[in-house]
């Protein structure tokens, strides 16, 4: 291996650390000090509840587990949103679980809760997965109500989903472990069937304190909407448990009687790992981003057998189209190719950068593998379309339109893989999370933004500088230079693939080597 190699590999392993070492924090919730008190009062958290529900051997994979990071700094924080979501298997059986995380604010939703809790019903309704509940929430968190009540993606869908998935067939099962008040009370109640523990979980529409404002009655919350008031007398739980493990394992007994549902039919074989070291992905993905390399070389150690059978190979370069298998899986495969190409006539195609031939080819692709029944994988590191008069001239925008269209109407599940740059009408032609993948992860490397830190801050520090010109300021070259850096800074730490996690415009962060589970 040269030099390069070493140094892009040592590059990405820190990366990779980095991502682990954040992600050790976020796993801790609230903190040692609130996990401590949650096992006292006898109660497992999110993260153990999930862990205990799944297949020990299986595999799972985690939504959203950077979701708020950096976010509501002054109200104390919201690590993972305040809730734990994971794509795991119960008694041999696809799920999607969802857990309130009570040592983040009680379980209280904050907006970016309510949104990660849509993800994971979107989730479920496009993959036909049941879905578990294991609730432990306050309820909605006042100090933001403003931001989570009202509005069309704000909590109230949830309740909404809850509907349309039982319209649709899907089982949704709930296990109230702790508080479960208000507007929130409805989510278990709509599910299919519901759980609650006997002594900490509690439903009811208002509290004892409230009743007492509302109306005078003096009441304890247990006697108001404890496990034995709904499993006895109200009918609203069907199920009472004696403790956490016991809701566990009623769940498990539940989901292992479930009829299967009609499959899609994709094809699937054996599952081969590719031929070539996965491990080398990290010695050829470069340290910089505008640096060049061959995506060929990245997309054979993710395919079965490392085998891939190119469609129009030799046209449209700048993409690389084709279909292979991942984890047996057939797949069509969209990757924007990162090295300088060479068309037929002698002209030079920069890498990353689509070209009026390359969005016609995508198109046409993206086509034949809906009218193949073959689910589409899109490998993002792109800096956008080619501009200029020349491509201009040539339709650049008639034929951008016709790949968003063909990855706007695609109707065979899309998976999206950002590796690297994510600029720009790039990302939504390499279907961004707005052309709805059903899953989108970045790498540790990638950057999503309009364009690149260094362009924008350049644009924007000209502008800024001829606003502050105008108004009599004296804007010498060191003055420009340090208003430069400024602006870059700020612009870079919005292109983070943390940033972007931490808003659910991607679903996770991942180690390279995860990409095949994923798919």
């Amino acid at each position: 291996m040269d030099l390069n190699f070493n140094k892009n590999e040592d590059h990405n392993k820190l990366l990779l650390s980095d991502l682990r070492h954040r992600f050790a924090k976020v796993k801790l919730g609230g903190g040692e000090i609130r996990i401590k008190k949650l096992h006292s009062e006898g109660k497992m958290t999110a993260r153990e509840r999930i862990d205990y529900l799944l297949d020990a051997k299986g595999k799972s994979i985690e939504i959203g587990g950077f979701v708020g990071e950096g976010m509501y700094l002054e109200h104390g924080g919201c690590p993972s949103g305040g809730v734990v979501v994971k794509i795991g298997y119960i008694k041999g059986k696809q799920c999607i679980v969802v857990a309130n995380d009570a040592t983040v604010k009680a379980g209280a939703w904050f907006p970016i809760t309510a949104k990660k809790n849509l993800r994971a019903q979107e989730i479920a309704m496009e993959n036909r997965l049941p879905i578990i509940y294991l609730v432990d929430s306050a309820g909605v968190f006042l100090p933001l109500q403003d931001e989570i009540f009202p509005d069309k993606e704000h909590f109230g869908r949830i309740f909404r989903n809850n509907a349309l998935m039982s319209s649709m067939g899907i089982t949704q099962i709930s296990a109230v472990m702790g508080s479960c008040v208000a507007g929130g009370a409805y989510l278990p109640i709509m599910s299919d069937e519901a759980l609650i523990v006997d002594k900490t979980g509690s439903i009811f529409l208002a509290g004892s304190y409230l009743v007492k404002a509302a109306i005078g009655e003096n009441i304890d919350n247990e006697t108001l909407g404890g496990a034995t008031t709904h499993c006895e007398i109200s009918g609203v739980t069907d199920y009472k448990a004696k403790d956490d493990k016991d809701a566990l394992d009623k769940i498990k007994n539940i989901i292992d009687k479930i009829g299967d549902y009609d499959k899609a039919g994709f094809s699937r074989i054996k599952s081969v790992k590719p031929t070539l070291d996965e491990n080398e992905i990290y010695g050829i993905l470069p340290k910089a981003r505008n640096e060049q390399y061959d995506m060929m070389e990245i997309i054979s150690r993710l395919v079965d057998d490392s085998e891939f059978e190119a469609y129009k190979d030799g046209y449209g370069q700048t993409i690389i189209t084709g279909y292979a298998r991942i984890d047996g899986w057939a797949v069509g495969i969209v990757a924007n190719q990162r090295k300088v190409v060479k068309t037929k006539t002698g002209e030079m195609q920069f890498g990353g950068v689509i070209y009026s031939d390359s969005a016609d080819k995508a198109t046409r692709f993206i086509a034949n593998s809906n009218q193949k029944k073959i689910p589409l994988v899109f490998l993002q590191d792109v800096t956008g379309f080619m501009v200029g008069s020349k491509s201009e001239h040539g339709g650049i925008i008639k034929d951008g339109a016709k790949m968003v269209n063909a990855v706007s109407n695609s109707v065979v599940p899309k998976f999206t893989i950002i590796i690297g740059n994510s600029y720009g009408a790039g990302n939504y032609a390499m279907c961004g999370k707005a052309y709805d993948p059903r899953l989108i992860v970045a790498w540790p490397s990638a950057e999503l933004a309009v364009m690149g830190g260094t362009q924008a801050a350049k644009v924007l520090t000209q502008i800024e500088a001829s606003s502050l010109k105008a108004k009599g300021e004296i804007v010498d070259e060191a003055k420009e230079k340090a208003l430069f850096e400024k602006i870059k800074a700020r612009y870079d730490a919005q292109t983070s693939p943390y940033y972007a996690a931490s808003r659910l415009w991607t679903d996770a962060i991942i180690d390279p080597l995860e990409t095949r589970t994923w798919i």
